[in-house]
């Protein structure tokens, strides 16, 4: 099944036949927001807006645990996450959709970034965070509806809720060769490989963050706001093309991740331990 994760602006879907609208307590707290079951062009999906139903939360206050185990519980096997962007590279322009395949993480404020510890001990590999197939998938679609999509691509995650600065900006471009910079993907992401989850995002650059020169290009939030409309359709249009077509077969392992990650053996864990393990591995 595939979940939609909503950023800014993307508070619903247009179109979505609600079925069921789903209140869920997790062992890490309560998702952003009650998590929809519906039918899009035909197919069950759920969807979650990350921030909540009125944008209430900070990046730092979005409860990524809670929302990717909410989702796994519900038996998704593929997120389609869309956020707003900054562009870090001139040839991605604003309006533009790119898909990121790496991460550089450079949140430095505390955020819970995985679902072991506490007496349970794995490390997921993320050479490759995001599923490849998908992002093929999701790039099939964009050329159907003759939209173009940018492939290959870094996302930098910074913590917010602050816009950055040009020092910040050059380092992540220059320094770091990023392409792409947001404030929600880590730990999403990340959480997502750990609950064997295929992932993959479709940024909207709104924006050419602050490296420019030029400081009428630096990003503002009346800036994001009024050029992230158009692009919306965009990437909802290229969301609703893949839905319609085939879902796509994992071939990055995404749904095994944890098959040679976890140390601790089962049978040292209690029945808590067991009982949230069980669920990640599914």
């Amino acid at each position: 099944m595939l979940a939609v994760i909503g950023g800014t602006g993307i508070y619903s879907i247009d179109g979505l036949i609600v079925i069921e609208e789903h209140d869920i307590e997790t062992p890490y707290g309560k998702p952003s927001a009650a998590i929809v079951s519906g039918e899009y062009y035909g197919k069950k999906i759920l969807f979650l807006p990350r921030h909540g139903n009125n944008h209430s939360l900070l990046p730092s206050e979005v409860n990524y645990r809670a929302n990717i185990w909410a989702l796994k519980k519900l038996g998704v096997k593929q997120i389609i996450g869309l956020s707003a962007v900054g562009s870090l590279q001139q040839e991605i322009k604003p309006g533009d959709l790119a898909i990121a395949d790496q991460y550089f993480d450079f949140v430095k404020l505390p955020r819970e970034k995985t679902f072991f510890g506490q007496g349970v001990v794995a490390h997921v590999s993320t050479a490759e965070p995001t599923c490849s197939a998908l992002a093929d998938a999701i790039s099939v679609a964009a050329k159907a509806c003759n939209i173009d999509i940018h492939r290959n691509k870094t996302y930098a995650c910074v913590d917010g809720p602050r816009l950055g600065t040009k020092a910040e900006s050059l380092f992540l471009k220059n320094a770091a060769n990023c392409d792409l910079v947001g404030m929600t993907n880590v730990p999403e992401v990340f959480l997502a490989r750990e609950a064997q989850i295929c992932y993959c995002t479709i940024g909207i650059a709104t924006d050419y963050d602050c490296w420019h020169d030029d400081p009428s290009l630096h990003v503002t939030v009346e800036q994001v706001i009024s050029r992230y409309g158009n692009s919306l359709v965009k990437a909802k249009t290229v969301l609703a093309a893949y839905i319609e077509g085939a879902e796509a077969q994992c071939s990055s392992g995404c749904n095994h991740a944890l098959s040679s990650a976890v140390l601790t053996p089962t049978e040292a864990m209690n029945d808590q331990q067991k009982s949230l393990f069980n669920i990640l591995s599914l």
